[in-house]
């Protein structure tokens, strides 16, 4: 009896550029109604794949075959035209557009002079009502939260009667209860018979949604099966190589100082300009030198609106901010790193980092005085020196200074952004999701770097969503929500039921 051929097949697939090898004789299959996860620290070459079934890159070798036909994709046109539509993490919506623009963009039905908007509008809230998006078609992009903008992401897609769609670290934003949604949303396309191929550095949600795995190593093929058949330890040693008991890095106690930064009463509130706004309502805090403090909270609790306070990118209303004991003013962030505060923000590539610039520009241009003469002409020498320098400490992978920032994989991005910091040597360092977007053996390195960091000395403050994190890296946790602090709690004393509790109630109710 003849077996109907896979959906996606793409057999040695072999992709350079100029001096790195993305691929190597890459294999990788979909079957039709298939949830696939697609596994591999950063810079293993999943996003190059995924490049080039998406049309937007061509294969230096290797050929890709739908339904058992092999196909060119020479464009993400063609790609679209074969079924196959990529949901990149970084969404490309039309943010001034209304659902319905968005969805049909560039295939608006009427003809070529008027576009039929009933037509539009009715074809847009059929694939609307199908996910579960309760909004009106004409409603605005920029006025959706990020999982409703998800699913516009998705109802393109489904206009485009696509057979396969990729999505890109599609929870990376979202809260559990939206993850949930997005998860029964997947499981009802899979009943429809459409499949997903599901990238994420999360691996517990593999075992959620996920019905084989495929991992990739250095541009080539480490493994692949069944979820139901392997675990989390199993999948992380095929990505990174190595056992898991040397991944589980856990702050050990250090030796604090005396109160680096002190925050009392902050607050922020709603402006006609920014109704929608989190408020800050008495926000009250220390961080001790050599102390790693972990900020933790739902989405909403204020805490990336708090980092952004402290570091003068967001003015608030009332209340201090002390270093070192004393009463300063920071209204700007140069104002923040003249006192010696310094912030990684949450979204590197949009707030850190300029994409289209070489890596020792992006690295180098927070201490261009101490590289510069008398002139103010920038020395060569010595910037190439600070990005040795920094490219062994943090053991960066990089084909060369001169490489675009934008080029390298998000878990060297962000030690870019980290050694920036580092070399201006801050007295504080906020850290907002530090490990968001980066595989597990990405993440240790980070860790350990915010652990090196505190160990030198410096006050480090980190938010992040994942309470695993939060309790691995933190010697005190304080809890936010709604814009409130709920609680303080030693990480011996802490646990992930805690934390939650702490960080769902309110001050009294925690308490």
């Amino acid at each position: 009896m003849d077996t109907a051929p896979p959906l996606l097949r793409m057999s040695g697939i072999s992709k350079s550029f100029p001096g790195v090898k993305a691929l190597d004789d890459v294999s990788f299959t979909v079957a039709a109604g298939e949830v696939h996860a697609l596994l591999g620290e950063n810079g293993a070459g999943k996003s190059t794949l995924l490049k080039i079934l998406a049309g937007a890159q061509s294969a230096n070798a290797g050929t890709i075959e739908i339904d058992g036909k092999a196909v060119v994709l020479a464009n993400p046109h063609e790609a679209q035209q074969r079924g196959i539509v990529t949901i990149y993490q970084e969404f490309t919506l039309a943010p001034n557009m209304s659902i319905a623009d968005n969805v049909f963009i560039g295939r608006e039905p009427g003809s070529r002079l008027f576009i039929n908007r009933a037509e539009l509008e009715s074809a847009t809230s059929a694939l609307t009502r199908r996910l579960g998006l309760d909004r009106s078609v004409r409603t605005l992009v920029r006025d959706l939260s990020v999982a409703e903008q998800q699913l516009v992401e998705i109802a393109r897609a489904l206009s485009m009667q696509s057979k396969l769609i990729v999505m890109d670290e599609p929870t990376s934003a979202l809260s559990r209860a939206e993850v949930e949604k997005l998860f029964r949303l997947v499981r009802t396309l899979k009943s429809e018979g459409i499949s997903t191929i599901f990238v994420t550095h999360r691996l517990e949600e593999v075992f959620e949604i996920c019905d084989n795995y495929t991992v990739l190593r250095d541009g080539r093929n480490a493994g692949a099966g069944a979820v139901a058949e392997t675990s989390i330890e199993g999948i992380i040693r095929l990505m990174v190589g190595r056992e898991l008991s040397g991944l589980l890095a856990r702050r050990s106690a250090g030796l604090v100082g005396p109160v680096a930064l002190a925050v009392e009463d902050l607050v922020r509130l709603r402006t006609p300009t920014s109704p929608h706004a989190i408020e800050l309502r008495n926000v009250s805090f220390k961080v001790r030198s050599g102390e790693i403090l972990g900020l933790a909270g739902l989405v909403g609790a204020g805490r990336t609106e708090t980092a952004r306070a402290i570091f003068g990118a967001d003015p608030f209303d009332s209340g201090r901010i002390l270093v070192d004991g004393e009463p300063v003013s920071i209204r700007t962030p140069q104002e923040a790193i003249r006192h010696g505060i310094g912030l990684v923000p949450e979204d590197r590539k949009q707030q850190a980092l300029f994409l289209a610039l070489a890596i020792r520009t992006n690295l180098s241009i927070t201490v261009l005085d101490r590289i510069s003469n008398a002139l103010s002409f920038v020395s060569a020498d010595k910037e190439l020196g600070l990005v040795d320098e920094y490219r062994r400490k943090l053991n960066i992978r990089m084909a060369g200074p001169d490489q675009l920032v934008g080029n390298l994989s998000g878990g060297n991005q962000q030690k870019v952004v980290l050694a920036r910091w580092l070399a201006l040597g801050p007295r504080v360092l906020i850290v907002d999701e530090p490990t968001r977007g980066i595989d597990v053996g990405a993440k240790v390195e980070v860790h350990n770097l915010l652990f090196e960091m505190a160990n030198a000395g410096i006050a480090v403050i980190a938010i992040s969503s994942e309470l695993p994190e939060i309790l691995a890296i933190s010697d005190r946790i304080v809890t936010m929500r709604e814009g409130v602090v709920t609680g303080e709690i030693r990480r011996d004393d802490a646990d992930q039921e805690k934390l939650m509790t702490m960080m769902t109630l309110s001050v009294g109710e925690a308490a």
